[in-house]
């Protein structure tokens, strides 16, 4: 797949993604695109494996493309960046899983950076903002969270 086809794709499943959660992740569009699957996925969540990129289909440089063009398409949209922390899933503390081999910060973030539509509550209830995000509406009192 070429350059230009693959941004018609992360552009696609970024709006996609958006209308249907509420925003978008990198894993989430990893998934679409096929680069990832669901049991790679959460074997990495459970800490099986040593980092993401690992399992990742394409190259190191397809996977950068695939970010930036994320975060053009969500900024073009209005979207808002998230920095989500994700940590390891099942007993004990969860430490912070990696994407990258080498556990360069600005590679972390990019892919630890969800985009997300703000969601304005009726100003009746609450004059605060309120997003929706990868790990669920945590601290949201009727998510029950």
């Amino acid at each position: 797949m070429n350059r230009q086809e693959l941004t018609k794709q992360v552009a696609h499943y970024v709006h996609v993604l958006v209308y249907e959660k509420g925003y978008a992740s990198p894993l989430d569009i990893l998934l679409k695109l096929d680069k990832l699957t669901p049991k790679l996925t959460e074997e990495w969540r459970f800490g099986r494996l040593p980092y993401l990129e690992k399992v990742t289909a394409g190259n190191l440089s397809q996977l950068e493309f695939i970010l930036d063009t994320m975060r053009k398409t969500a900024r073009d949209m209005g979207l808002k960046e998230h920095v989500y922390e994700y940590k390891q899933w099942g007993k004990g503390r969860g430490r912070t899983l990696r994407f990258s081999k080498t556990g360069n910060p600005h590679i972390e973030r990019k892919y630890a950076t969800s985009y997300r539509k703000e969601v304005k509550i009726d100003a009746q209830k609450s004059d605060t903002t309120r997003t929706s995000s990868p790990g669920g509406d945590v601290g949201d009192p009727e998510s029950g969270r």
